[in-house]
């Protein structure tokens, strides 16, 4: 029997993602705060360009595409969703009818390109470009069921589409198959005439707001999250847009319980000061085209927290609640399967788990984040 030897990616354990999102309330309070940046943007013709860096199951997106429209009502959206997972981007597609309901005039993008592409929906390789799976669909009918059903039709694609390997070095999940989603309403065509991407047509970079959301393994280098990741992403933004980042940073009761059973884990060594310093040299001579809101702990940092009911933290725990936790500290702090199965042979895990509870009246953890804008033209 071959023995699968390939680099595991924590992050990308969907059991352990899902159980995370369900039970933490991570996903709303960094939405609340993406929804604080839309008062910083300007919106220019054709459309408010959005793009979701690490879009996950959908729940953030929808929440600042429901903000976007109270704000905005009636200028057309052009939002890009990069996402690597076949799971997720199923879970974001059933999070998309009402949003075709609330706000028509949208064209919604979900995309598997890297980092480095997916703002331009164009591969960089040119063997890859001539493999681009392009799939353009008008959802027909002006109500979310029938839009619901258009969307779960399109699974078989979905599957050929979003096809993954790994990485022989990092265990990253790379894709086999290039592939741009394109969705919007047919009755909404005309008038979404300048918005919708076409294949083979590179797409302008001119995105008014992108949302960079825990997008790197934690233990990664600020240079390589730089260079993969935020230095293209910026380079993307319209004049005047806006790239706001978040990260875990450790220092709360989810980091003291992962040490109660390793005590030297350091999963967050790259502060945003640091991410700050290298992007701005890889900006090079572009560099005073930026602006870097480089704001005070008490401004960047926030709390979000394992959901509990009062009375479920006393004396006796129960072991649903101590499962929960558990997962979340060790999915945020990243800790992978082959560290886990003997702490998980051996118990006393979950007494960890209770103490803290115990100690600090639930479970809860620190993000920060950072903003930087381009420049208007003058």
């Amino acid at each position: 029997m071959v023995v699968d030897k390939r680099p595991f990616r924590f992050y990308d354990n969907r059991q352990k993602y899902l159980a995370f999102v369900n039970t933490c309330d991570e996903k709303w309070k960094v939405a609340e705060r993406c929804a604080e940046e839309l008062q910083y943007v300007e919106p220019q013709p054709p459309a408010f360009r959005l793009f979701d860096a690490g879009m996950g199951d959908g729940t953030l997106l929808t929440h600042l595409m429901r903000a976007m429209h109270r704000r905005h009502p009636t200028i057309p959206f052009y939002v890009v969703g990069k996402e690597i997972s076949l799971e997720d981007i199923r879970l974001s597609l059933e999070k998309m009818p009402d949003r075709f309901v609330e706000h028509p005039a949208s064209v919604i993008v979900f995309t598997n390109l890297y980092y480095a592409e997916s703002p331009w929906l164009m591969p960089n390789n040119v063997e890859k470009l001539k493999e681009l799976n392009w799939l353009d669909v008008a959802l027909k009918g002006d109500t979310a069921h029938g839009f619901g059903e258009q969307l779960r039709a399109l699974d078989s694609d979905l599957v050929e589409g979003w096809q993954v390997k790994a990485s022989v070095k990092t265990g990253n999940p790379l894709y086999v198959k290039p592939t741009v989603l394109v969705l919007y309403r047919e009755d909404h065509k005309f008038a979404l005439n300048d918005v919708i991407p076409r294949c083979g047509e590179e797409q302008a970079s001119n995105y008014d707001l992108i949302v960079i959301s825990q997008p790197w393994r934690a233990r990664m280098g600020a240079e390589f999250k730089v260079s993969k990741v935020l230095a293209p992403l910026v380079r993307s933004l319209a004049p005047g847009g806006r790239a706001t980042v978040f990260q875990s940073m450790g220092n709360d009761p989810g980091l003291e319980l992962v040490r109660k059973i390793w005590p030297d884990e350091d999963p967050f060594k790259v502060d945003r000061h640091e991410l700050v310093d290298v992007l701005k040299a890889h900006l090079g001579d572009d560099v005073d085209n930026y602006e870097f809101d480089e704001c005070s702990d008490e401004e960047a940092v926030f709390q979000y927290s394992m959901h509990t009911l009062p009375e479920e933290i006393g004396e006796s725990i129960g072991t649903s609640t101590l499962f929960a936790a558990w997962n979340a500290a060790i999915y945020v702090a990243q800790i992978e399967d082959e560290r886990l199965e003997p702490v998980a042979s051996k118990g006393g895990y979950l007494e960890a788990t209770s103490n803290v509870l115990q100690e600090n009246g639930g479970l809860w953890f620190n993000d920060e984040t950072f903003a930087v804008t381009r420049k208007l033209i003058e």
